[in-house]
């Protein structure tokens, strides 16, 4: 067995049939606001819009390589998102059967493009609400079947699969090597694969690595120095979002600084991918953007004029998380608010508060409650402007004439109950 870059140059070649080099492109816009020069590693261009290609690939090319001259092995998944359909790819490439396992919560057309990509090979088993059943049924049925797992992100071979994108970043910029690499960090095979290429070929690289804030596993763990595994997560942003560090991946990772893992918010990363999309024409999944959202955290004096790589890591989104998306884009921006008015149960009181809005006050939400023998009613209301400073002057004219309410646009538990 020959050193990691080695191997990882191997895989290189395994793949390169089937998928050429992703674009790394400068970013002019980018490159402008932040003073550096930004390039874009578009893996949201491979034949399944992620690089999960990448490590599932190389899995299934070194494990059919292993069984020479017997049957083609049983290969098996558990997955909601991106490995599943980079399985389901490999699995047509080679010719093999497999079987996906995917939580019966998975979205009809996540479904569907992964029984496109795999064809007559692959079968899926809709099992479980959450991943983890999901997994155990995997598990399991491997156990029975004698298959073959192809993990998500801990185990060698996808690491090094997913390490490839390094190989072609080098290539691509004449084997200068990149002054910072920002990436998103989930399980931890995509960042655990590039640090180790680039201590071996280029050590000065800085890295920083990116974690949605409702699940910060990898800076939770290194915090601690313990392999931690979170009670809870958001998994707003679905392909990145994991409990618990790969164990492999962890044991690579375990002397990065934990102030090296950055966390974004949820509501910001929607900001960042609206604004992708409305100036970019970039569409990404949360996890894609990532890396660009961090940007904005990075102090001008630490990057500029340098070469900064960003790794875009997935274009999956399902438009139907849109309104869900402009919903915490508004509210991080302070364009869009949800409070509870209490309205005095008077005859002209409503045409009063309509009377307090501005010309660029917009009702998107009014729900009203009245009640005999009460003095107040209670509204729902939900308002969009186009300045934050709007709010302000509302509340000050509400205040004025004692109208009486409650900001509620940051309350996670009501939130969740009336967006």
């Amino acid at each position: 067995m020959g050193s990691f870059v080695e191997q990882v140059k191997q895989a290189k070649d395994n793949l390169a049939p089937v998928l050429p080099a992703t674009p790394l492109q400068r970013n002019v816009h980018l490159s402008q606001q932040y003073g550096a020069e930004i390039y874009l590693k578009r893996e949201d261009l491979t034949p399944v819009r992620s690089y999960k290609l990448r490590g599932a690939f190389n899995f299934i090319s070194k494990a059919l390589a292993a069984h020479k001259g017997e049957a083609k092995p049983h290969f098996v998944c558990a997955s909601a998102g991106n490995h599943a359909q980079g399985f389901a790819f490999s699995c047509a490439h080679f010719g093999v059967h497999g079987t996906i396992f995917m939580p019966v919560t998975t979205p009809r057309q996540k479904i569907d493009k992964t029984k496109i990509f795999g064809g007559e090979f692959v079968e899926v088993k809709l099992t479980g609400d959450i991943f983890d059943q999901c997994y155990a049924a995997a598990q399991q049925f491997c156990t029975e079947q004698v298959a073959h797992l192809v993990p998500p992100f801990d185990h060698a071979d996808i690491v090094e699969g997913q390490a490839t994108i390094g190989l072609e970043i080098m290539e691509q910029l004449e084997d200068n090597a990149p002054d910072m690499i920002i990436l998103p960090v989930g399980g931890g095979g995509l960042s655990a694969g590039l640090l180790q290429l680039f201590r071996e070929i280029a050590p000065d690289t800085e890295f920083v690595f990116v974690e949605p804030a409702g699940a910060p596993s990898l800076k939770r763990s290194l915090e601690t120095q313990t392999r931690l595994k979170l009670d809870k997560i958001d998994n707003f942003v679905d392909g990145a979002a994991v409990a618990q560090i790969g164990e492999l991946n962890f044991d690579i990772l375990k002397d990065v600084p934990s102030d090296h893992v950055h966390l974004v918010p949820e509501n910001r990363l929607c900001a960042t991918i609206s604004s992708l999309l409305n100036i970019e024409g970039l569409v990404l999944e949360p996890a894609g953007a990532l890396s660009i959202d961090m940007l904005e955290d990075l102090p001008a004096d630490r990057i500029a004029g340098k070469n900064i790589v960003c790794i875009v890591s997935g274009g999956n989104f399902d438009f139907e998380r849109l309104p869900e998306v402009k919903e915490k884009a508004m509210s991080y921006r302070g364009l869009k608010k949800y409070f509870i008015l209490r309205l005095p149960q008077r005859p002209g009181a409503l045409k009063d508060f309509l009377n307090m809005l501005g010309p660029d006050d917009d009702i998107a939400r009014f729900e009203y409650l009245k009640k005999s023998a009460r003095n107040f009613g209670t509204v729902l209301l939900g308002i969009e402007t186009n300045d934050p400073a709007n709010f302000q002057a509302l509340f000050d004219k509400m205040a004025a004439a004692g109208f009486s309410y409650q900001d509620i646009t940051e309350n996670d538990l009501l939130s969740s109950l009336i967006v």
